[in-house]
């Protein structure tokens, strides 16, 4: 079994699918297909099962991806450690949180950053889901709640307040309620919402995104309860509820053990500290 075997392996992992898997690499589709059966013909035993059109690792395939992964960032860190780039701040980080805090807090803060550190790049994604550290599928990652699996290393970065708001010209905004859709009714602000709903108002819309609710409420569709670090600086919004805050949530700073002290990924947490001071 050769290195490009094993990629192949991380690269179908992480992708799901064979063509999502061969964009990642840059080869066609047969080719990806056709490695991967020499592979488990050479191994005798499948790496991966097709289940609703996408690619689970079987048990065997769960230990090879585990194997690949050290292996990888074994790699990683000799190629960093002969070039030089473990004494500076260069090469690729990514950094992923959900929409609302990438597109609202995150992006419109980065001007500094990368402008200090001109050899940094920095991929941001804006994903709902839970991106995985330990399939290398991201760096860093900030979510909302302590994680309870795949947390790698992690801690406190905030505590964020939500508050109640609605479009701000008065008498021009709906009064319904904007609420989340079911699968994301286990949300705090959802369900802080859905007990106004059931007392005296109506919610003619569901999102599953704060993001698609901060849009709606600009809107003029509704009010919805919304980060007051993002809503108090937006001049299309005003807060509906009076005194404290209505609810509070923790956001978690995550990161990969093996990634921890590259320089590269410390500048970005020494950033993401100074953003949330």
């Amino acid at each position: 079994m050769d290195w490009n075997a094993l990629q192949l392996v991380l690269a179908v992992a992480r992708a799901g699918t064979l063509s999502a898997a061969s964009r990642r690499l840059s080869i066609d589709q047969t080719t990806v297909s056709r490695r991967l059966k020499a592979l488990e013909a050479d191994l005798g035993t499948a790496l991966f099962s097709r289940i609703d059109g996408s690619l689970l690792p079987t048990e065997t395939g769960e230990r090879t991806i585990a194997a690949a992964e050290n292996m990888e960032a074994t790699a990683a860190s000799l190629q960093e450690g002969l070039s030089g780039s473990l004494k500076s701040c260069e090469g690729r980080v990514r950094l992923t949180a959900v929409p609302i805090l990438m597109n609202h807090l995150l992006i419109p803060g980065l001007a500094a950053l990368l402008a200090k550190h001109p050899k940094l790049q920095l991929e941001t994604i804006a994903e709902t889901g839970n991106l995985s550290l330990n399939r290398r599928e991201t760096d860093l990652a900030m979510r909302f709640a302590r994680p309870q699996k795949d947390a790698g290393l992690c801690r406190r970065l905030a505590n964020i307040s939500y508050a109640l708001y609605g479009a701000a010209a008065k008498g021009q905004g709906s009064d319904a309620l904007i609420t989340y859709e079911e699968t994301h009714a286990h949300l705090p602000q959802a369900r802080w919402m859905s007990k106004q709903v059931e007392k005296h108002s109506v919610a003619q819309l569901r999102v599953n995104d704060a993001e698609s609710a901060l849009v709606a409420v600009r809107a003029g569709l509704g009010q919805s309860l919304l980060p007051e670090k993002i809503a108090l600086n937006d001049p299309s919004l005003r807060r509906v509820t009076d005194g404290s805050a209505v609810l509070s949530r923790e956001v978690w700073l995550l990161v990969h053990p093996e990634v921890r002290q590259l320089p590269r990924v410390q500048v970005v947490i020494d950033w993401l500290d100074k953003l949330f001071e």
